[in-house]
């Protein structure tokens, strides 16, 4: 088992306040987050950027360890997870993941490719904590 942990600090109100996330890593460190960044494009980060990214890079290696099983290897693969946020009549909530892969895949048909990736987005720790829907589009390229 693994445990590994992230944080947030916040100050003052829902739109006037500031947050900064942090990571256990360090690859974050107080980085600023608040309203404007989450609902109004402002700089900063917010939590469905963090979770896009966190889904991403889960998919991703999960489908390399079932290529591997499938005695193949990728020379490049690029997933790119788009969250969706929505009101909803009791507030927000993530609706959406969409996932968009590009792989180069030596070796690989279109068929065996679909169902390696497939099987990835079903089964990585990210798309099984998710309660939404999601979906995903996956091209192999030569």
């Amino acid at each position: 088992m693994t445990t590994t942990s992230g944080s947030a600090k916040w100050q003052g109100g829902i739109k006037d306040g500031k947050g900064a996330i942090s990571t256990k890593s360090g690859a974050l460190s107080d980085y600023p987050y608040g309203f404007a960044s989450r609902f109004e494009g402002k700089p900063g980060s917010n939590p469905e950027e963090l979770i896009g990214a966190a889904h991403a890079a889960c998919f991703t290696m999960a489908l390399s360890l079932i290529l591997g099983e499938a005695k193949l290897t990728a020379e490049q693969m690029e997933t790119k997870a788009d969250v969706t946020l929505e009101k909803q009549s009791d507030g927000f909530a993530i609706t959406a993941v969409h996932l968009t892969l590009t792989a180069k895949i030596p070796g690989a048909d279109d068929a065996t490719f679909q169902d390696c990736a497939a099987k990835a987005k079903a089964g990585c720790p990210v798309s099984k904590l998710l309660n939404t829907n999601i979906t995903l589009d996956a091209k192999l390229v030569s």
